[in-house]
């Protein structure tokens, strides 16, 4: 798998099952550009145990407001569709584990 861009059609149905980490991020922001690589770095490292999706908080500002997402990056771990953690800055792929609950 890959990291996935997230819209609002795919958002729900991603975050439904499973544990999934959302990054919200966008194109011009300098912290999520150096989120970037080590996300796809979890996400080959966690890939089949926690998926992991982006939204562009630009392009989907709906998603982005119903999360109450004021800084970016922040990334939100899932768990069956119920937010179980939240960090707001960069974080490295052990952080990622702890916030997914690894």
């Amino acid at each position: 798998m890959a990291v996935e861009h997230l819209n609002g059609k795919s958002f729900n149905e991603t975050i439904a099952s499973g544990v999934t980490i959302v990054d919200f991020w966008a194109t011009w922001c300098g912290p999520c550009r150096m989120q970037a690589p080590i996300l796809e770095a979890f996400e080959a490292e966690m890939s089949g145990i926690v998926k992991v999706g982006k939204v562009d908080v630009d392009e989907e500002p709906e998603i982005a407001g119903r999360f109450n997402i004021f800084n970016i990056p922040t990334l939100i771990a899932f768990k069956d569709g119920v937010e179980i953690a939240r960090n707001v800055g960069v974080t490295d792929v052990n952080g990622l584990k702890k916030l997914a609950g690894y």
